[in-house]
C-alpha cells in the first residue's frame, strides 16, 4: 500500500488489515516498559490512534483530540501508538495532560510490521485509526492517504456511537 508523506509517494511494508479481519499478534510496550499484547486489548471495544511520532504538531493534535473525546465514551478504551519510547511518551503526556487515554509505544516496530504500516523510508508508523470491538475484529479503519494530514475524527467517533 502507498501513502503521501509530503506530496511524495511511500511504500508501507505491505497491506493493513481490513474491516472484518482480526488484529493480528504484536507487542506494544507502555510508560512502564511492560510489554501489552494483542490479546491485553481484547475485551472492550477499543480506538487504535496510530501517529507517527508524539512529538510533531499533527500526531500532538490527534493525540489531544481523542483524549479529549475518550470521556464521552466510558466504555471504550483509547490507545495512542507511537514509535516514540516509553519515557519519551510519558514525559509527552505529563507536559500536555494527556490523561485520558493510554500512549503504547511501537519502537520495537512489532505492530509497524504484523499490521503492515511501517514505512521503511520514513522509518515512522502510518497515521490511522482502527477500531475492534470486544473480540478484536476490526470494525473501523482509515489509513490516512497523506501522513501530514488528520484523520476524519468524525467518521471515527460515530462509528464508535454505532458500536454502542
Amino acid at each position: 500500500m502507498e501513502v503521501l508523506l509530503g506530496g511524495e509517494t511511500v511504500e508501507l511494508v505491505g497491506n493493513p488489515p481490513e474491516v472484518g479481519e482480526h488484529l493480528p499478534k504484536f507487542k506494544l510496550f507502555d510508560a512502564d516498559g511492560q510489554k501489552i499484547k494483542t490479546r491485553d486489548l481484547l475485551g472492550k471495544t477499543t480506538l487504535i490512534s496510530i501517529v507517527p511520532d508524539l512529538n510533531t504538531p499533527v500526531c500532538s493534535v490527534q493525540t489531544k483530540k481523542f483524549n479529549q473525546k475518550a470521556d464521552d465514551f466510558p466504555d471504550v478504551r483509547f490507545i495512542t501508538v507511537s514509535n516514540n519510547l516509553p519515557q519519551d511518551q510519558a514525559n509527552w503526556c505529563a507536559a500536555e495532560g494527556v490523561s485520558n487515554l493510554q500512549v503504547l509505544s511501537d519502537h520495537e516496530l512489532s505492530l509497524g510490521y504484523e499490521m503492515n504500516l511501517y514505512i521503511p523510508n520514513a522509518g515512522f508508523l502510518a497515521r490511522s485509526i482502527f477500531i475492534i470491538d470486544a473480540d478484536g475484529k476490526i470494525q473501523y479503519r482509515e489509513i490516512v492517504p497523506e501522513i501530514h494530514n488528520e484523520p476524519d475524527y468524525i467518521a471515527a467517533l460515530n462509528e464508535l456511537s454505532a458500536l454502542k
